[in-house]
């Protein structure tokens, strides 16, 4: 028997694309999917006819920052590395290096540098702006006083008025608006600055703009590529996959929908959450339009392709979750650092749960 050519193997056989009407009707089942949990935290936040507990939100917020994190291992990297590891890719263009860890690196530390120049922006306009002063924004500043008083002072007499109301028990400085659905009871989100946002007043909110628009760019990209996984793959497995990205994009909405939900939008913005929803919903089935019209081989070329955006939209996602999300939300939040103890289990029970699911999804998609 003749051996099989290499080169055919790597180039593949066209991909078996029956069942195109459970193709064209996944376009439709997933939108359905993606814009309930996108907009679902969104919408009920805005409403005011139903009283939805505060606890709503908050499991919302800490079950989707594990959903985002789990995705980014275990849906992305994973793949990643087995694509840019396949035989035919490292012998053609690649050769033997973890090109997968690499590029999700390089884009952990793109991701920072951005972060990083939207804060020092975002700070330069508040000052040139006669914005609140250090010692009122900066959340180190704070933290330093809770740590050390300051010299000479009076134990009894000067002591730091914020702790005293704490241990005291005779009033709260704890800031955040009365009606804020980030934590229960009250309290401030990550980024909340501690002064309300006026139209026009883009400064004070660049930070967690960014982080937002960051953490969009990051499920819509990896959104768009699973659509195409969806419309390419072979009729054996479609029915599974479809059952597992519709739970998938659901989880992933949720996830992001409530991130919009408890932002502070400026007055003039109000908008802007529907829209970032609309563009998560649509573009899982962009990319499964895209697949089924495309018709592609099972080729190397796909690999190399799919192995390289699955890379950078981990490290987008894994950046967002870990440091945006999850250390943000635990340690640099002045709410959550003095929240009980039973408050934190339970928020870290919200983030495990997340990670648990989306992990088990992993097995089938």
């Amino acid at each position: 028997m003749a051996e099989e050519d290499p080169q055919n193997t790597c180039d593949g056989e066209p991909v078996d694309l029956g069942r195109q009407d459970l193709r064209i009707g996944a376009i439709f089942i997933i939108l359905v999917a993606s814009l309930f949990g996108a907009l679902a935290p969104v919408l009920l936040q805005r409403q005011t006819k139903m009283h939805v507990p505060k606890f709503t939100f908050f499991i919302c917020k800490y079950f989707g920052t594990g959903v985002i994190i789990a995705t980014a291992w275990m849906h992305l990297l994973d793949p990643a590395i087995d694509q840019l590891g396949d035989p035919c890719v490292t012998e053609r263009w690649l050769g033997d290096y973890p090109w997968a860890l690499v590029i999700g690196l390089m884009t952990v530390m793109v991701m920072f540098f951005v972060e990083l120049m939207a804060s020092h922006y975002s700070n330069d306009d508040d000052h040139s702006h006669g914005g609140a002063s250090d010692s009122e924004t900066d959340p180190t500043n704070e933290i330093l006083a809770l740590k050390k008083p300051p010299k000479n002072a009076n134990p009894q007499t000067q002591a730091c008025p914020h702790v005293d109301d704490i241990e005291t028990g005779r009033g709260t400085s704890i800031p955040g608006p009365p009606d804020d659905v980030s934590y229960p009871p009250g309290g401030e989100d990550h980024m909340g600055h501690r002064r309300d946002h006026k139209d026009g007043d883009t400064g004070g909110i660049v930070g967690q703009l960014t982080a937002i628009f960051i953490l969009e760019f990051g499920v819509v990209f990896h959104s768009i590529f699973i659509g195409l996984t969806l419309g390419t793959t072979g009729t054996d497995e479609l029915v599974v996959l479809l059952i597992v990205l519709v739970f998938h994009q659901m989880f992933e909405g949720l996830g992001l929908g409530s991130r919009l939900a408890v932002a502070p939008w400026p007055k003039n913005r109000q908008w802007v959450p529907y829209l970032l929803a609309l563009g998560f919903a649509i573009a899982t089935p962009v990319g499964v339009a895209a697949g089924i019209g495309a018709k592609p081989n099972n080729a190397a070329t796909q690999k190399l392709v799919n192995g390289i955006f699955d890379s950078v939209s981990a490290g987008i996602l894994m950046y967002t979750g870990l440091v945006e999300l999850l250390a943000h939300e635990f340690m640099f939040n002045p709410h959550m650092r003095r929240a009980p103890l039973k408050i934190q289990l339970f928020a870290f029970g919200c983030v495990a749960l997340g990670v648990a699911l989306m992990s088990l999804l992993a097995k089938w998609a």
